[in-house]
């Protein structure tokens, strides 16, 4: 077998045991819907002031609203090492690990040394290479896309802020229960403080004036985003079968564990994995294209 055909293989342990033995499934396999069209949010965090900012290590880096009022995005921390407050999410995760919106990686870096096997995804081509030269494996891809491992997954993370992806919490944790296996778990960071915020919002480096995008061009990238505290996505994700396993806060973040149900049952769900916990492991392909995966050198 060529290294490219060993490359198109994702190996899929679809037994309860974790360590039980691995088949090899397709990476298209679960893509059974065509492809979603472009995003606004995808689009934007595809652009220069998040790409710089990756590729520098540091900001300044804001999300501006529509009024002006700017939410400071921590790039520091999220070029550095996965601190303690990460790790007292990263302790709570089973099984293999789905990182949404990876960012530059510090997250998946740290599961693979906790021995899991973890795969983070984002829009960000910056932010797949980075994670690529951490050592860890990612994929150029939303998660509204189609995913290895649909409906496997043993944990799903959605640290950073990243419960606003997309603006519409109720959609995104929906999506998030059809990735999760029974019984897994999904960790998310909220607000340390009650809200429920939905807001249009763009990339700003704070180098262009208010009003104008980092390019030059009328500020018209706006895209939606959505704000969460821990009673907010409790509610949100009761309909989907997700319920409250714990919550907490360390260094001033606050955390969010959901169960989800072993009863329910997603579309892209095979009745032979119905009550198992996935593992995928992380054979992905050397490649850079924007829609496949990249695995480190």
């Amino acid at each position: 077998m060529s290294r490219a055909e060993r490359g198109r293989n994702v190996l899929v342990h679809s037994s309860a045991d974790p360590d039980a033995g691995l088949v090899g499934v397709e990476p298209h396999e679960p893509h059974t819907a065509p492809r979603a069209p472009a995003r606004p949010d995808a689009d934007a965090w595809g652009t220069d002031p998040y790409a710089n900012a990756l590729r520098n290590g540091h900001g300044p880096l804001f999300l501006r609203r529509t009024d002006g009022w700017l939410l400071p995005l921590d790039v520091e921390r999220w070029c550095a090492g996965a601190d303690a407050a990460d790790l007292s999410a990263l302790r709570r995760c089973e099984g293999p690990v789905l990182d949404v919106g990876c960012g530059p990686g510090r997250l998946v870096a740290a599961l693979a040394a906790r021995g899991h096997r973890a795969l983070g995804i984002d829009v960000s081509e910056a932010a797949v290479a980075r994670t690529v030269r951490l050592g860890g494996y990612a994929l150029r891809r939303s998660v509204f896309d189609p995913l290895p491992g649909e409906g496997r997954w043993g944990t799903v993370l959605l640290a950073d802020g990243n419960i606003g992806i997309g603006g519409d919490p109720d959609r995104l944790l929906r999506r998030a229960a059809e990735l999760l296996a029974p019984g897994g778990l999904l960790v998310a960071e909220t607000v340390p403080h009650d809200l429920d915020e939905r807001v249009r919002v763009r990339l700003d480096d704070g180098r262009a004036p208010n009003g104008v995008a980092a390019d030059g061009c009328a500020a018209d990238g706006h895209f939606p985003w959505a704000r969460l505290g821990s009673s907010a996505l409790l509610e949100y994700a009761r309909p989907h079968g997700l319920r409250a396993d714990g919550q907490w806060e360390a260094d001033g973040r606050a955390f969010v564990a959901l169960r989800r149900s072993r009863s329910v049952r997603t579309a892209n769900q095979s009745a032979d994995s119905r009550n198992s916990a996935a593992v995928v492991s992380s054979q992905f392909p050397r490649n850079t294209s924007g829609d496949s995966p990249l695995a480190g050198s």
